[in-house]
C-alpha cells in the first residue's frame, strides 16, 4: 500500500497475504489482458506502484524479459520479499510512497496501479505523478474499485445469509468512508487521467459475480476486520462467526465492488 496511515486494511496483518492470493486469482487475468492489448512487450520500462503482492510484478517481468525493467514500489514490500535479488531478472524492489514521495525519474513505457488511489487523502496529485513518469507514446493504467455502484455483497438476497452478508458489507463500506475512501472513486478516473494530460482515454469494468476467490476474499476481509466492526457495533462476534461459515460452503453467491480499469497515453 501507499500511506503510512488511514489504510484500513493493514498488508502487515497475516490476513493481507490471502486478500492478495484472491485478488490476483479474480483479477489479474483481466489486468494483464489489458495491458498486453496495450503493446506490453520485451524492453518495456515499468512502473508498478503500491504492488502489494508479487503476482502482477512476476508477469510484467516475463513479458519485458532481460532486456526491460520492471520497478516495483510498496510502502510495506515485505510481501515482495521473493522479488529481491539477482534471479529475478528484471525486477527492483524499492520502498517507496507514491502520495509523498517524488516519482522515480527515466521515463516509463508503462505505469500500472491497482487498488491502490481510493485509499489515498490526494488521490489526484498522486495519479498527476504517476501520469508525469509516463514516457511521450507512453502508457498510464489505473484500476480501482466502485463500491457506490454496485455496493452489496449478494446482489440476489435470497435469505438471511445474503441478508447478513450485506449487512457486514454495509459495516465495511462505513468503515472505509471514515478512513476518508471516496466510495465512487472507480466512475471518476477518465476524466482524472485526461485532466493528468493523457489522450486515448478509455475505460471498463469488471464485475465478476461468484467464485470461491469472491468467497475467499470476502472471508479474509472480514477476519482482518472483524475488531473494528464489532467495536463499531457494526456487527457482533456471532455474526461474524456466522458470515464466516456460511462463506466456507458454496451455497452463496457473493461479489465484490466493480473494478474499473482506466488507460490513456501520453502525448508523443
Amino acid at each position: 500500500m501507499t500511506s503510512e496511515t488511514g489504510y484500513l486494511l493493514d498488508n502487515r496483518q497475516r490476513e493481507a497475504g490471502r486478500r492478495f492470493d484472491a485478488l490476483a486469482e479474480l483479477f489479474d487475468p483481466w489486468t494483464l489482458d489489458h495491458l498486453d492489448q496495450l503493446g506490453l512487450t520485451a524492453g518495456w520500462r515499468c512502473w508498478e506502484v503500491g504492488a502489494g503482492g508479487a503476482s502482477v510484478p512476476t508477469a510484467l517481468a516475463e513479458r519485458v524479459g532481460p532486456t526491460g525493467r520492471v520497478l516495483v514500489t510498496d510502502i510495506d514490500t515485505s510481501w515482495l520479499t521473493a522479488l529481491s535479488g539477482p534471479a529475478t531478472g528484471p525486477i527492483e524492489v524499492r520502498r517507496h510512497d507514491v502520495a509523498r514521495d517524488e516519482p522515480p525519474g527515466g521515463g516509463f513505457d508503462l505505469v500500472h496501479v491497482r487498488l491502490v488511489l481510493v485509499h489515498l487523502p490526494d488521490r489526484a496529485e498522486a495519479l498527476r505523478r504517476m501520469a508525469g513518469a509516463v514516457r511521450p507514446g507512453g502508457w498510464l493504467v489505473v484500476e480501482d474499485a466502485d463500491p457506490a455502484l454496485q455496493p452489496l455483497a449478494c446482489p440476489d438476497e435470497r435469505g438471511s445469509a445474503e441478508e447478513l452478508a450485506n449487512r457486514i458489507r454495509r459495516g465495511f463500506r462505513a468503515l472505509l468512508a471514515e478512513r476518508g475512501v471516496d466510495l465512487a472513486f472507480g466512475r471518476t478516473l477518465p476524466a482524472l487521467l485526461r485532466g493528468a494530460g493523457l489522450r486515448d482515454v478509455r475505460a471498463e469494468g469488471c464485475f465478476p459475480l461468484t467464485s470461491p476467490a469472491c468467497r475467499e476474499l470476502e472471508a479474509a476481509t472480514v477476519r482482518q476486520l472483524r475488531g473494528r466492526l464489532v467495536a463499531g457495533g457494526l456487527a457482533t462476534e456471532e455474526e461474524i462467526e456466522r458470515h464466516l461459515d456460511h462463506l466456507r460452503g458454496d451455497g452463496m453467491d457473493v461479489t465484490t465492488a466493480p473494478l474499473i480499469t482506466c488507460w490513456g497515453r501520453r502525448p508523443e
